[in-house]
């Protein structure tokens, strides 16, 4: 019966993995499994999404990761770094436009010493004593961690990206490891931070084993944001010929871990918009409640190229800004401008 399984995970927030993996291999579920997703965020946050200002502050990238347009190893990548003083006019200009989130991500570049981060995150906690401030700047020691938390960063993005270490070292060089990965991620937890993980859906080799791995994973590490997107081959990689993953396995993955992870701050991402048209609405639509419009200046947007394709890279942020709340209204919910920390049961 279709119904029960689905009833079962949203009362338990748990199932056996033979159980997860008929409703992640099969598409019967989806229409049932969206309908409970959305009737749990609806729970926990009502119709609300919220914003998180995107600052891209570099591309430089001292890792080769086999799937990545801004790996050391790409020669065509056109680099950049943003300074002090353009960071903090994109904090200038989204405060303005009513974001109380910023998020800085970049590349793992050894020009940001943890000296100079501090120096930004301390000038935008000053300045910007309302908001959070939240880092996705890869892997470090937790010396860094806790320094970076004590300048003010509050938040920290790493996704695990597979929780399966075999399956990580056929997306990474030798010289990266699940295990560090995961080192890191405990680290965050332990200092203070709200930390955010997560995965690709359909990246080379995965199978329905690697994951239930990652639900496993999530449910030991319980972050408070757990982001997903469909992995988007890049030609400049040594995956340029895998296909890319598909938007309905993301959707579905989405739902799943809603129904898991009822508090949880799940973002409607930039590549499921990239690799379906409506693809940030349906995932707001399959238990999505976040979303992070790019405050980034125009001039660089398009060198940070993660993936091909990538939407937005044209938009001014306050074009992004009304491109979104425009979006998110015509999927039934609507744009709030508070810092949408995570509730927890």
């Amino acid at each position: 019966m279709i119904n029960g399984l689905i009833d079962k995970l949203k009362t338990n927030r748990d199932l056996s993995d033979d159980e997860l993996r008929e409703i992640i291999d099969s598409g019967d579920y989806d229409g049932e499994l969206r309908a409970a997703a959305d009737e749990v965020r609806r729970a926990h946050y009502g119709d609300k999404v919220f914003l998180r200002g995107l600052i891209e502050f570099t591309n430089y990238c001292k890792n080769n990761c086999y799937y990545c347009g801004i790996r050391a190893g790409n020669p065509t990548a056109e680099r950049y770094r943003l300074t002090k003083e353009q960071i903090m006019e994109c904090c200038e200009e989204g405060y303005a436009l009513g974001y109380r989130t910023f998020v800085l991500q970049g590349g793992e570049d050894p020009y940001f010493t943890d000296d100079i981060l501090c120096d930004i995150v301390a000038a935008i906690r000053k300045k910007y004593p309302d908001c959070a401030i939240t880092l996705s700047i890869g892997e470090k020691p937790r010396e860094s961690y806790q320094r970076y938390f004590d300048a003010g960063a509050n938040r920290f993005l790493l996704r695990h990206e597979t929780a399966n270490p075999a399956h990580y070292a056929k997306l990474h060089p030798d010289n990266m490891s699940s295990e560090n990965r995961k080192r890191c991620l405990r680290d965050l937890k332990e200092i203070g931070y709200q930390v955010g993980s997560g995965f690709m859906v359909g990246s080379p080799y995965q199978t329905t084993d690697d994951l239930i791995a990652d639900l496993r994973f999530l449910q030991e590490l319980q972050p408070d944001m757990i982001g997903i997107g469909p992995y988007i081959t890049h030609a400049a990689t040594p995956f340029r010929d895998m296909p890319s993953g598909s938007a309905e396995l993301t959707l579905r993955m989405l739902s799943i871990l809603r129904l898991m992870f009822p508090y949880a701050l799940l973002p409607a991402t930039t590549a499921l918009g990239t690799i379906t048209a409506d693809g940030r609405e349906q995932g707001l639509k399959a238990g999505g409640n976040v979303v992070m419009p790019n405050l980034s200046p125009v001039s660089v947007r398009k060198k940070y190229d993660l993936y091909e394709n990538k939407i937005c890279t044209g938009e001014e942020s306050a074009q992004c800004r009304g491109c979104l709340e425009r979006r998110v209204k015509s999927a039934g919910y609507r744009v709030v401008t508070d810092r949408g920390d995570v509730r927890r049961p």
